[in-house]
């Protein structure tokens, strides 16, 4: 038993080691020449542009829950009139960061993961190898670059889809003013509230090309060849996405905000 316990742990240490040479590698290769701009642009379409019609569905649909029940609740209190702060600080501050996330790592992550890892057992990462090819150049640089610029449009446009569809309730449906919903909102949203959601969806787009990369950069070693070995280290790169993503959200939360 005690064997089997330290055997379990040296195995999570190496993982832990491997995880951050990675990281470590995934940024010095994004910054040091040369980039492979074509590999960049190709997954900024498919992590962002794919991911677009996605994000405005559920953002709109974030939005009007949270006009429900956001004035549900004030009204029980005369505080209606504070709608539209309650649905944009929540938005920008909490659920557009976390929701987009998760959305890009359920369709662009996995996507990835899967990707790197049939190349993985299929030779191909070896077969880059031996033509002298850099394969984080290749495989992992271009997913760093995309997703940290895709991140925080999309989160943009979650805030801004969930916004308006926090308004169809407010004042469309509920009678809440116009002017009282974005004029409060003015008020009450300020700048540093924006650059916190910026903060959380940059570091969120991080995660998840750091794990989804690693789980299908290291498929055989850790998850077994074939088919069976990729959905393991497919569905490994989801789950822990979503656990880092809300832990990681919590610490920024308490202790850097």
């Amino acid at each position: 038993m005690i064997r089997k316990l330290g055997a379990a742990t040296l195995r999570n240490l190496r993982i832990m080691g491997l995880m951050g040479l990675f990281l470590f590698k995934g940024f010095f290769y994004s910054v040091v020449p040369p980039i492979k701009f074509s590999r960049v642009l190709k997954q900024v379409h498919f992590i962002g542009f794919q991911s677009t019609m996605v994000i405005m569905l559920t953002g709109c649909f974030a939005g009007m829950v949270l006009g429900f029940q956001a004035y549900n609740s004030l009204r029980q209190f005369g505080s209606d009139a504070f709608l539209g702060p309650a649905v944009g600080l929540a938005l920008i501050k909490e659920l557009g960061p976390v929701f987009s996330a998760f959305v890009v790592t359920g369709m662009a992550g996995s996507a990835i993961t899967a990707e790197i890892g049939i190349m993985r057992i299929s030779e191909q990462v070896d077969a880059l190898e031996l033509m002298g090819l850099n394969p984080y150049r290749y495989l992992v640089v271009p997913n760093f670059l995309a997703m940290i610029v895709c991140m925080p449009l999309l989160t943009a446009i979650f805030d801004v889809v969930g916004i308006f569809g926090g308004y169809l309730i407010g004042v469309k449906l509920l009678g809440v003013s116009a002017g009282v919903y974005f004029g409060e909102m003015a008020a009450y949203v300020d700048m540093a509230d924006v650059m916190e959601g910026i903060y959380k969806s940059l570091s969120f787009g991080i995660i998840i090309v750091w794990v989804c990369c690693f789980k299908g950069f290291y498929t055989g070693i850790f998850t077994g060849f074939g088919a069976e070995g990729v959905s393991k280290a497919t569905v490994q790169a989801v789950v822990m996405s979503f656990v880092l993503i809300l832990v990681w959200d919590y610490f920024m939360t308490s202790v850097l905000f």
